[in-house]
């Protein structure tokens, strides 16, 4: 080897440990780069839609249910109607998306309120909103409506693509702002390579599904093929990363993971260091945190009489 290789060879294993080095001390302090993000909401106890699995979706009962059982965030969908105003009741009865096999009676309130009706009756609670389609015409109009109520800070809204994520924070990047697909795959390969803690972030918080709950009994079909499962162990393997989740907590953004629905999802989820889980099913969720006082600190609850009091009253759906 001549002189001028070794020397060429000695500065790139002296840039590359340089780099290895300033990432991992970046990893663990990455106040040096970044300004830490500051919201006014943590929630541990999150109700996807309102909580699917005891009261029919996106209804003011389940919103109002849910709080009841100590929810801190309701999370909805968004949708524009033809007519921008007049919507269709449900049907009396539903089926719960991450619940194959689960439906829900609809009671007596079959009726989904609009965005501003939500805000009216409640407008003190954290909301999430998943903007579902990119539509400009809906996106102004939720803004619109955050601004009126001056939810600001009591709101994180966000899409899953991330032309829809671009817009909202071009439009208002004082609203936080969750991660699109696309980005939580930036997101991930950043993590790896090691350029994350040299990047700044937009969004506030990482809300991700939980690749592992689809091997549970009735998420998916005996048939899935093989590389499909091989995908999903791989996925639950990189997204599952403590050392992930405590970097954006360090930044102060925080991950929820999505849609849990039974103890031993919430206690993986908790021990991998989340802020917060999204169910269908507040009252579980409320009881777990009850028995599990350490994953809690930060949550509100009811007394355990209110929860079995509401396990009882939803028994009656389950199938």
């Amino acid at each position: 080897m001549d002189i001028e290789s070794l020397i060429t060879m000695v500065v790139l294993a002296t840039l590359a440990g340089g780099y290895i080095v300033a990432s991992l001390i970046l990893l663990r302090f990455p106040q040096i780069l970044h300004r830490r993000k500051k919201l006014l909401f943590r929630p541990v106890h999150i109700s996807h839609r309102g909580g699917a699995g005891e009261n029919c979706e996106n209804t003011v009962t389940a919103f109002k249910h849910a709080l009841a059982q100590g929810s801190q965030m309701l999370e909805v969908d968004v949708h524009l109607t033809r007519d921008g105003e007049n919507l269709p009741k449900y049907k009396s009865v539903m089926s719960v998306d991450f619940k194959p096999g689960f439906t829900v009676c609809c009671g007596g309130d079959c009726n989904i309120p609009t965005l501003r009706d939500v805000f009216t009756k409640f407008s003190s609670t954290p909301i999430n909103i998943d903007i579902k389609v990119h539509n400009e015409t809906l996106i102004h109009k939720v803004h619109e409506l955050i601004k009126e109520f001056r939810r600001e800070d009591l709101s994180v809204w966000g899409g899953r693509a991330s032309v829809t994520t671009k817009y909202l924070h071009k439009l208002d990047p004082s609203i936080p702002l969750f991660f699109s697909f696309q980005n939580v795959l930036s997101l991930v390969i950043m993590f790896y390579t090691g350029l994350l803690p040299f990047v700044p972030i937009k969004e506030s918080t990482l809300e991700i599904i939980m690749p592992s709950i689809a091997f549970k009994s009735g998420r998916f079909s005996a048939d899935l093929p093989l590389k499909f499962r091989v995908l999903l162990r791989i996925a639950d393997t990189l997204l599952m990363r403590p050392a992930l989740f405590r970097h954006l907590e360090r930044r102060g953004i925080q991950t929820y993971l999505w849609v849990l629905n039974d103890d031993e999802d919430y206690e993986r989820a908790f021990k991998l260091g989340v802020a917060g889980v999204m169910t269908d099913f507040p009252s579980k969720l409320a009881h777990f945190l009850q028995e599990h006082p350490q994953y809690a600190a930060h949550w509100r609850g009811t007394d355990s009489s209110t929860v079995e009091e509401a396990q009882c009253l939803n028994s009656a759906v389950n199938h």
